[in-house]
């Protein structure tokens, strides 16, 4: 009889702890778990070279150690009082070669749009080209955990534009496309504006395969990635104040893919999140402002973390946001 009241008495506080606060809080953790496998965290770090140079990448990767990190997007290699020589490159890539975690490396405009060369002539397109070859060589991210990425360049029309990949993670497709800040590199100048129109004809069959993938593959969400902000919730004018417009403001680089944009997404199911690295006024906190499905993110200089579960309005939040 005692070893079976012991028994009983056993039974009992085994049943008072699993019925405790803290116990069911952590059953419903696991129950989450269970509930929702393909949720997931990353990171984006904005232009942070721009101000602090090799040092601030530095920092932001040496921080970005945490093994259950998705992915690191890092938004440029340079700033742009740096040189654009090879050696700059080289350096930059070893360092990304050395983060814990997988890192993508989202082209910025001061990365190679205002190089030039020992006469003083814009060498931009070489260095792009030089860029490609160092960053976006292989199918897959940089750092010392790789994750596969599959690039434009695999079509063989647009062999040149590796900087364009899309990789998944659970239930999101990711994806980076080039649209480099001031205007999407677009010159105002005489003649054909040849490297951003074969580039916008590259961007715009990239955006038509992006949508058709996550429409065959029924994801969630899609996240595009890029430097340049192409204001993806600006809403074209009508009436009155499309005649206003009209009058000679100079063209808009980001026209065409926004309105690409806008108009994939008012035709996909789940949430699309655009981010980019434009800057923020002083004193403000990065946030996601969306207009029906389509939302946006500017991180500024910044290093931010996304959390990933669930689905429709729940799918994308803000965690941490390192200066």
């Amino acid at each position: 009889m005692p070893a079976r009241r012991s028994f009983l008495v056993a039974s009992l506080l085994a049943a008072a702890v699993l019925a405790a606060p803290g116990a069911a809080r952590d059953r419903k953790k696991a129950a989450e778990v269970v509930k929702d496998p393909d949720a997931h965290h990353f990171a984006v770090v904005g232009h942070r070279a721009l101000e602090g140079g090799e040092a601030a990448l530095k920092e932001v990767l040496a921080e970005a150690k945490d093994e259950d990190l998705a992915f690191l997007v890092v938004t440029g290699i340079k700033g742009e009082q740096e040189a654009c020589g090879d050696r700059v490159y080289q350096k930059r890539r070893d360092l990304f070669d050395k983060a814990a975690r997988p890192v993508i490396l989202s082209l910025s405009g001061s990365d190679w749009t205002g190089c030039r060369n020992s006469a003083g002539r814009t060498n931009a397109i070489e260095r792009l080209n030089r860029l490609r070859e160092l960053f976006y060589g292989e199918p897959e991210s940089l750092g010392k955990d790789k994750l596969p990425v599959t690039r434009l360049s695999s079509s063989p029309r647009f062999r040149s534009y590796a900087e364009n990949a899309h990789w998944q993670v659970g239930k999101v497709l990711y994806a980076t496309i080039n649209l480099p800040a001031a205007n999407n590199h677009y010159l105002p100048a005489a003649g054909r504006n040849s490297e951003y129109e074969d580039r916008a004809v590259a961007n715009r069959f990239w955006l038509n395969r992006l949508f058709a993938i996550a429409k065959q593959d029924k994801v969630d969400a899609v996240v595009l990635f890029a430097e340049g902000n192409m204001q993806p919730l600006l809403q074209p004018a009508n009436g009155l104040r499309a005649l206003l417009q009209r009058t000679p403001t100079g063209h808009d680089g980001f026209a065409d893919t926004r309105r690409q944009v806008q108009m994939q997404a008012a035709k996909f199911r789940g949430r699309v999140l655009v981010v980019d690295s434009a800057g923020l006024p002083k004193d403000t906190r990065p946030g996601i402002e969306w207009r029906g499905n389509l939302g946006h993110l500017s991180v500024g200089a910044h290093a931010v973390e996304l959390r990933v579960a669930g689905k429709g309005e729940n799918v994308f939040s803000l965690g941490d946001v390192m200066r």
